[in-house]
């Protein structure tokens, strides 16, 4: 196999992988400075939908609680991190929450409750179908402190908030703001598949695409559904793994019935302080993740994104959690980019927080094989790819 040496990986890194970074990072300023502006609107109009400057933990049930503030520094001191809303998933596409209000004290329902109901409101002949191993129901009385604009119908059905009626009044919503705010030309709407509101926006870099997700965010509250950390699992350590649980999780509106599941935090988490052993497993990351986006998957919807390579990282970083498997950046890339073309090619990639969930289960199985011939083509020949 014909091996890349470390100053080919060096240059790969300078010329390549720094490049894309500060790339992505001009687009993403561009975009969080538009999407600060029609967020702001929207929330000047609706309460019920926050700024996203109010994401993480600027959201009104996190900044009043000091020692969370304070463990949440911690863990991400001396790091420069993107706003928490914001997911990059592409060079071109981009996850960003928009945080609602009013919803405080949550606790999950044990009850089992059949739904027979369309999004209109309508009496149906048979129930709903059930949420998936990621999805969830999200019931009005499931909180504590509830707002009680929630329980308006155009948000609200039998006791349910239903996240299709969410995006459908959040969608409206931005048409206005993007008007109000003077962005029509810069700006646009575009049709998408199911209840996810995806926009255009341009740039000096170029057209970005973002899908704006309304989002519940829960703090100090873990779902019962994520059995993490796992027995005996010695990465992250135990009082980290803690810390991580404290921080909650989200359920965002990206289905007509059902709220996925979303644990950004814990992975920003994760991610911020990965290294502070010394090893090299973000330097890996980069690198991988520069060769998807170039040679393995590339284009602006891939069937592999940034979050399943992210996912990948953690698996690695706990199948191997000590410092001295993580010295060598070649090897290390070459060790993910093998796990990576197993998972492809057997269209399975577990959730890392649920694992029974499959997050290839819905791929296109013809992108995958292709995705998997190119890395093992890499694989084969890497220094083709890395100089």
């Amino acid at each position: 196999m014909p091996d890349f040496t470390d100053e080919d990986l060096d240059q790969y890194l300078q010329n390549q992988v720094d490049l894309r970074h500060r790339t992505v990072s001009r687009r993403v300023e561009e975009v969080l400075t538009v999407v600060k502006e029609l967020t702001r609107e929207i929330s000047g109009r609706d309460g019920r939908f926050q700024s996203i400057v109010q994401a993480g933990v600027h959201n009104e049930s996190i900044k009043d609680q000091p020692a969370m503030l304070s463990k949440w520094t911690a863990l991400l001191r001396g790091r420069c991190t993107f706003n928490p809303a914001i997911q990059v998933l592409t060079p071109t596409l981009m996850l960003v929450s928009v945080p609602v209000r009013g919803l405080l004290g949550y606790h999950e329902h044990l009850t089992h409750q059949w739904r027979y109901y369309s999004l209109s409101g309508s009496r149906l002949p048979s129930p709903v179908r059930e949420p998936e191993k990621l999805h969830q129901w999200l019931e009005f009385d499931s909180f504590t402190n509830p707002a009680q604009d929630w329980q308006d119908t155009r948000v609200c059905v039998e006791g349910d908030i239903v996240p299709a009626k969410v995006v459908s009044l959040f969608r409206a919503m931005l048409d206005n703001a993007i008007k109000s705010c003077g962005l029509t030309g810069k700006v646009t709407v575009l049709e998408s598949v199911g209840t996810v509101v995806r926009v255009a926006i341009e740039t000096a870099e170029g057209i970005m695409e973002a899908e704006l997700v309304p989002t519940v965010e829960l703090v100090n509250y873990w779902p019962k559904k994520a059995r993490w950390p796992r027995l005996l699992q010695r990465w992250p350590v135990a009082e980290r793994a803690r810390c991580i649980k404290s921080f909650g999780f989200n359920l965002m509106a990206t289905s007509n019935y059902h709220w996925l599941l979303s644990f950004s935090r814990a992975e920003q988490a994760l991610l911020g302080a990965i290294d502070e052993d010394g090893g090299c497993r973000r330097k890996c990351y980069r690198v991988v993740r520069q060769l998807k986006e170039d040679v393995w998957c590339p284009g602006n919807k891939p069937v592999i994104t940034a979050f399943h390579l992210q996912t990948l990282l953690f698996w690695c970083c706990e199948k191997f959690p000590c410092v001295r498997d993580w010295r060598s950046v070649k090897e290390c890339v070459l060790r993910i980019a093998t796990k990576l073309h197993k998972c492809v090619s057997q269209r399975y990639l577990r959730h890392y927080f649920v694992r029974s969930y499959n997050l290839l289960k819905y791929s296109n199985t013809t992108e995958l094989d292709n995705t998997a011939q190119r890395i093992n083509a890499f694989l084969v020949n890497p220094s083709l790819y890395v100089h």
